[in-house]
């Protein structure tokens, strides 16, 4: 099973972006010994200007939809909260962090242990438990 990760990258090499200010992201599908690049996105600057306009984050967050995580510099609370809600780990990294070392990384760590915020993300979604909730008798 593969999974999505995002890169906040104005080079496709390096992790050098504010999330909120991304001028771009990189999307690559992970698979066990594999990550290829599926998705690079730009945004215009009205989208990059960090003004406090919440409304231009949910534009982003919709972009990563799919995606287990984004790695990027800084992430402002806001921005954790609406993330985390849309299943996406917000990872900050060290400006210099470069993408090929990362993907190497969550991909040994496929193999080893993965943290439970990508292990959770490789679990097949179990949409049965809803309807078995769906089907249990209620009492107020």
């Amino acid at each position: 099973m593969s999974v999505k990760i995002a890169f906040a990258s104005s080079d496709r090499k390096f992790v050098d972006q504010h999330f909120g200010a991304a001028e771009a992201f990189v999307i690559y599908e992970l698979a066990e010994d594999d990550a290829r690049l599926v998705e690079a996105v730009q945004f215009h600057d009205s989208d990059i200007a960090m003004d406090g306009h919440e409304g231009k984050l949910a534009r982003k967050i919709e972009l990563l939809d799919g995606c287990a995580a984004v790695y990027c510099n800084a992430v402002g609370a806001s921005a954790i909260k609406q993330l985390l809600a849309a299943g996406i780990q917000p990872m900050k990294v060290e400006e210099g962090a470069t993408v090929d070392e990362l993907l190497c990384g969550l991909n040994q760590s496929l193999k080893d242990t993965p943290p439970a915020w990508l292990a959770k993300s490789r679990k097949p979604k179990d949409n049965a438990r809803f309807a078995a909730m769906a089907d249990e008798e209620w009492s107020e």
